[in-house]
């Protein structure tokens, strides 16, 4: 089986002069969980290359025991350094797809249709779609093959409001993905802030958070295990 994750390329947070990215967790769980398993893993990005970490990602606070295995992996940080085009992918060649989180999607993937047509394609193939945390708000510009947003009348989370604000960065990203979400119709639900919580309606699955990796990644595994198993 093979499983397409794909990362922004985008690594400035608004204007504050500070930079953003993938956030480390979101990429380095579910790519062990994966590996381990057996999976063929493939990344990708918009410009393909080294995709930007948010630095704040790989702070001490922040550290697993995935980020560090990640970090001590060379098959792991060569795939990081070399991800593939996201032009140059074709999606049909993967079982499934997941994007990892980090702020940055929310000004380069929300509005690639590179990013958002593997979305398309891949629910009307029947295959499994995961986003995580702030990944979810691409879910505002994808389309269902009816012409209707994706999101509406399905079950999602993502990175709500309040961890937003927690985080003090309401005012700097480009837009809140709960509120906009909603506005695309979805039922948004969330869980306390930064509990780990998983929605899976259909082969849609979003993540509300990065304590949330493990358990997104571990919904995707089982869907892709069991129609494997039919």
């Amino acid at each position: 089986m093979k499983i397409l994750m794909v990362l922004t390329s985008h690594e400035r947070l608004g204007n504050t002069g500070r930079r953003t990215g993938f956030w480390l967790e979101e990429l380095a769980a579910p790519y062990f969980i994966f590996r381990d398993a057996g999976i063929d893993i493939t990344l990708a990005s918009p410009n393909g290359g080294r995709p930007p970490l948010d630095p704040r990602s790989n702070e001490p606070a922040f550290q697993t025991s995935e980020t560090r295995r990640f970090e001590q992996d060379e098959g792991a940080l060569h795939a990081l350094a070399t991800t593939k085009k996201l032009l140059e992918v074709d999606q049909a060649d993967y079982d499934g797809v997941f994007f990892p989180g980090g702020r940055g999607p929310l000004w380069d993937l929300t509005n690639d249709r590179g990013a958002l047509s593997i979305i398309e394609a891949m629910l009307a193939a029947d295959k499994p779609v995961a986003l995580l945390s702030h990944a979810a708000g691409m879910l505002s510009n994808a389309k269902a093959p009816n012409g209707e947003p994706v999101a509406r009348d399905r079950s999602v989370t993502g990175f709500t409001n309040s961890e937003e604000a927690i985080a003090q960065l309401v005012e700097i990203v480009p837009y809140l993905l709960e509120d906009e979400l909603r506005i695309q119709g979805a039922n948004f639900l969330a869980a306390a802030d930064f509990d780990v919580h998983v929605v899976k309606d259909g082969l849609l699955i979003t993540g509300q958070n990065p304590s949330s990796s493990r358990a997104t990644a571990r919904t995707l595994l089982d869907i892709l295990v069991a129609g494997d198993e039919t």
